[in-house]
């Protein structure tokens, strides 16, 4: 699969443009046997200023932990990016087209108390309502070890409404 083979579907995925300001997601890690490893949200502040996309990054896990990231992104053509951030290894490539963004880069990955070199396959879909799905995998040593997902969305009021939604369907299911 390529980026080529999203050059015709819509909406346009322009980076610097979707993510510029607010940005909310949420996400999980399925190991490469299909369990759930880990969920979290993230909040996302962007700040282009015409040559490089700033993407600051608050984690929150379900187990407590928290994270921040700093992304740097530069645009190098049209639809072309590098990016840099803590935890990488050398630089991210990344690409463009349609409505799809692609992008690899090498990463130090914080496994329990160990830190992994790990290598990341990411893609990214922006739909027609503004959500943004993403799903990246993960590789150490050439083998798979797992998979991230995450949807992102520019509307704070809509995680919101999920979490509520979320809380009272699990409310009901513990028969309260």
């Amino acid at each position: 699969m390529t980026t080529n083979d999203f050059a015709n579907m819509t909406p346009t995925l322009v980076l610097e443009d979707y993510f510029e300001g607010e940005t909310y997601a949420y996400g999980l890690f399925e190991d490469r046997f299909g369990n759930i490893r880990n969920q979290f949200t993230v909040t996302i502040d962007g700040r282009w200023d015409g040559q490089t996309l700033t993407l600051d990054e608050d984690f929150i896990y379900a187990n407590g932990d928290t994270e921040y990231r700093k992304w740097e992104i530069l645009k190098t053509g049209e639809n072309t990016y590098r990016g840099t951030t803590q935890q990488i290894i050398g630089v991210a490539h990344g690409k463009t087209e349609g409505n799809s963004f692609h992008w690899t880069y090498k990463f130090k990955l914080k496994v329990g108390d160990a830190i992994w070199d790990v290598k990341f396959d990411d893609w990214m879909f922006l739909q027609a309502d503004g959500v943004l799905l993403n799903k990246a995998r993960v590789y150490r040593w050439g083998v798979k070890i797992g998979t991230v997902f995450l949807s992102f969305t520019k509307n704070e009021a809509a995680l919101g409404a999920s979490a509520q939604r979320d809380r009272a369907v699990g409310l009901r299911l513990a028969g309260e």
